[in-house]
């Protein structure tokens, strides 16, 4: 089992503290709580209740623009919670790439390629704001340091969780991590779902879209990078 299933499932809330017990927290108070989301249960019912909110009154001004009653039960604590859904969302923005690596990284004693493959991950059009989610895959061959192995999940939450094009996440991925490794090489693939293609727009239920970024070896040369493009396919 690996350091983060582990923990997830052995510590459901930071320090043993629950969602509820914060409830009219400031934001200040709420940081730790965001610091730790990926800990707390998505099922929780308490979860979008915890902290302040600066934007609710323009939330409600939007719902009511868009024709409906925000005064009636369904929509009373809606833009509250859709604040707090979008500052989880963007938290990435807050996120710091050296400090999500938590002095991860250990000297190398091999120089074989490392794949981790099938990250998840979901981001935010910057054009439409409407999700596009999807995998991520990760490859790179040490050369002198490598990477704990949940921290490559890390990284990609840092840039996905923000407004975004696919392109410039998948890029920001392999920069930062080619700046933290200084691999031989390192090669970064995404797939995802574009819900701006799907629910609006063209309505093309069944595209998908594939970025990718090629660095040292993966660039230069075809075998290494067919290596890696084999081991991920049908991930």
């Amino acid at each position: 089992m690996s350091d983060h299933v582990a923990s997830t499932i052995r510590t459901p809330h930071p320090a043993g503290v629950t969602a509820g017990a914060l409830r009219g927290a400031t934001m200040d108070q709420e940081a730790p709580v965001r610091e730790h989301a990926h800990l707390i249960r998505p099922f929780d019912p308490e979860f979008d209740e915890v902290g302040d909110v600066e934007m609710a009154d323009l939330i409600a001004d939007l719902i009511t623009g868009l024709g409906e009653d925000v005064t009636r039960e369904g929509l009373l604590k809606t833009p509250d919670r859709v604040e707090r859904s979008l500052r989880f969302l963007t938290s990435g923005y807050q996120a710091d790439v050296n400090t999500v690596l938590n002095d991860a990284l250990f000297e190398a004693e091999g120089s074989e390629m490392v794949v981790v493959k099938g990250i998840e991950f979901y981001s935010m059009c910057e054009h439409h704001m409407l999700p596009f989610f999807g995998k991520a895959h990760i490859a790179y061959i040490p050369s002198k340091k490598i990477l704990g192995l949940s921290k490559f999940a890390r990284v990609v939450d840092v840039f996905a969780r923000r407004m975004q094009v696919q392109e410039r996440m998948t890029i920001q991925i392999a920069d930062a991590l080619e700046q933290a490794l200084e691999p031989v090489g390192l090669a970064v693939v995404t797939e995802a779902s574009h819900l701006c293609m799907m629910m609006r727009g063209v309505e093309k239920q069944g595209s998908s879209t594939r970025t990718t970024a090629m660095r040292g070896v993966f660039r230069d040369d075809a075998r290494t990078r067919q290596e890696f493009l084999e081991a991920i396919r049908g991930a």
